[in-house]
């Protein structure tokens, strides 16, 4: 016969294996909701109380180790895409320096645009790779003459170097530099991760940031994927003038959001120095 303290270890050992699988079985549905939809992955946007499921085209998603994070702190690593990899969107122009960024101060990052100017600043302590890659990619005017080519509620998504001109093309938004580096400086235990003011960086996938950007001009509830470079310190009435007509519903229902109805150009993008 089976012994009362056998049934009960059989029974905890039963709970146990019943929790692991509902765990294992809510990772997979994590995953799936951030799986990348042609270059972009799922988010989770609340604004104004308002849930939203939003897929980011080209630039989005997850987190680094701890100890990956600490380390791009002090030594940036840029990972080149491969040739056979890059798409006519992808702008080459070098990769930045090897030596190890500033790690103290900030660096402002200046767009002019045709709503008028908008400071970011950037803490170095925070986000010393993310700084260094907007510090290089500035230089190359990478930035110049371009749209933001996507907005979402509270959201207004910019750095394609190939949104240029009249209208919108299918590949907009898919476009970036010909290199990648790993997140940092992400909001964690921030509610709302993504307060109005914040700039983050888009990605497609867990270290994949390159050179698009989203401006939040309403407090957001994001997962905290992304990495944040900095903060719009003047400027942010400019950014809601910007996005007052709100979108075309390109993309609505799925995945949401759509083309800026009012042409957002950044005329020019420049980083100062660190202080």
């Amino acid at each position: 016969m089976t012994s009362t303290k056998e049934r009960q270890r059989a029974a905890a050992r039963a709970r146990l294996e019943k929790e692991m699988a509902q765990r294992a079985a809510a990772a997979r549905k994590r995953r799936q909701m951030q799986a990348a939809v042609g270059a972009g992955v799922a988010l989770l946007l609340v604004v104004a109380g308002t849930v939203w499921l939003i897929s980011q085209l080209g630039d989005d998603d997850k987190t680094p180790s701890a100890k990956g994070a600490e380390a791009a702190r002090t030594t940036c690593v840029w990972n080149e895409v491969p040739a056979d990899q890059r798409t006519p969107t992808t702008k080459d122009v070098g990769l930045p320096p090897t030596t190890n960024p500033p790690t103290s101060g900030t660096q402002v990052m200046n767009l002019d645009t045709n709503f008028g100017p908008v400071a970011v600043t950037m803490d170095l302590a925070k986000s010393p790779c993310s700084a260094a890659a907007f510090t290089h990619l500035a230089s190359k005017n990478f930035w110049d003459g371009t749209k933001c080519h996507r907005m979402f509620p509270g959201m207004l998504q910019c750095g394609d170097p190939s949104a240029k001109g009249k209208g919108y093309r299918e590949t907009d938004g898919t476009g970036g530099p010909s290199f990648r580096y790993a997140n940092e400086n992400l909001p964690v235990n921030q509610r709302p991760a993504y307060p109005a003011g914040v700039v983050a960086l888009a990605n497609s996938g867990p270290d994949t940031n390159g050179s698009q950007f989203f401006a939040i001009t309403e407090d957001v509830e994001l997962s905290p994927d992304y990495t944040v470079i900095g903060k719009v310190t003047s400027g942010l009435d400019n950014l809601k003038k910007a996005t007052a007509k709100g979108h075309d519903g390109a993309f609505d229902p799925q995945p949401g959001g759509g083309h800026p109805k009012d042409d957002i150009e950044i005329k020019k993008l420049t980083v100062t120095a660190a202080q």
